[in-house]
């Protein structure tokens, strides 16, 4: 009872954080504290999914939605070019009445966007069981042990494939906005500083880590997507410690498009044999390795590039300090 009682407050004090902090990021007019706000938002995120039972959503939850996406909003903000003079964003949002105002409109269309939902959620049936049932009973023929990569990866492939399509679709979208492209594959001159010797040692740490989460994904929460987050995540650090980090333009372009070829090509010839997707029992666990390593490999080089966001080679260092040439390739 007292258990009972301890996990009730818990939850509710993880809920009224989560709203507050949602509330914070919104109606902040600092757009630096919005986006930190922002990133403890999605730290307090992955603690509510874990209290779900989805440990798989919360890793993708604090790799993405908390690191990558939070990096990714503070690199948009460094890059804001203001003109001497110009004020700064949080100068020219309205004050009092015009600013209070826009804020109603926003809580008001929310609310109406909750009701119907919340509306539906209570309309479902308590007795559902969803997928569990069916995926219970075919799990054995998926190839792995874990239910989730069993629906990712085998009962809703269509679904996964879609996915990497979607984000390797915004990230050409960026390409085409910035309208650069990248040129060789040697490390440029490094700053010597606190966060290049910090890299220099968590790198390979977060890619002995990616494999692991890679290779347990089949029997265990992990995969691909949180796998591929982590090698995104070493990139990102590599690029803010000064390396530059890049690529002949068709290799480039091979290793984000990888695991749409190969999932695509693993569905073209299973569909000689039966239906597109379609593994049969005793090779579906090798071909979900597969797939699973090619887009590992695909995501992590998506993230970074999304949030390189431009010609690596344009990436600005201070020569008038001690730099650190780097003849040797990205460890």
């Amino acid at each position: 009872m007292a258990s009972t009682v301890v996990h009730w407050l818990l939850d509710a004090l993880l809920i009224l954080t989560l709203l507050l902090l949602a509330w914070r990021a919104l109606a902040s007019s600092d757009l630096f504290t919005a986006i930190i706000v922002f990133i403890g938002f999605g730290l307090m995120m992955a603690l509510a999914w874990l209290r779900l039972r989805a440990p798989d959503i919360a890793l993708a939850e604090a790799a993405i939605g908390a690191g990558l996406t939070g990096a990714l909003l503070l690199n948009a903000y460094a890059k804001q070019k203001r003109t001497p003079g110009e004020a700064s964003p949080a100068k020219t949002i309205p004050e009092s009445g015009r600013k209070h105002f826009i804020q109603f409109i926003f809580l008001v269309a929310g609310v109406m966007l909750l009701i119907p939902l919340g509306w539906a959620i209570l309309s479902l049936p308590l007795s559902g069981e969803g997928l569990r049932s069916n995926v219970e009973q075919h799990l054995s023929l998926s190839g792995v042990s874990n239910p989730v990569t069993a629906v990712l990866l085998n009962f809703r492939g269509y679904d996964t494939l879609l996915e990497i399509a979607v984000l390797l679709l915004a990230m050409l979208a960026i390409w085409v906005v910035s309208a650069h492209e990248t040129s060789s594959t040697r490390a440029q001159p490094v700053e010597f500083s606190a966060l290049w010797g910090l890299s220099a040692i968590l790198t390979p740490i977060l890619i002995l880590t990616a494999g692991y989460v890679l290779w347990i994904g089949s029997s265990r929460p992990g995969g691909a997507f949180q796998a591929g987050a982590l090698l995104g995540g070493a990139a990102v650090m590599l690029i803010l410690s000064g390396y530059t980090l890049t690529m002949k333009p068709i290799w480039l372009r091979l290793i984000v498009a990888l695991a749409l070829l190969v999932f695509i090509a693993t569905g073209a010839a299973l569909t000689a044999q039966g239906a597109f997707l379609q593994y049969p029992a005793e090779w579906a666990g090798t071909l979900i390795l597969i797939i699973e390593t090619a887009a590992t490999v695909s995501i992590g080089a998506i993230l970074a590039l999304l949030f390189l966001g431009h010609r690596s080679d344009e990436i600005p260092t201070n020569k008038n300090r001690d730099l650190v040439h780097a003849d040797k390739e990205i460890p």
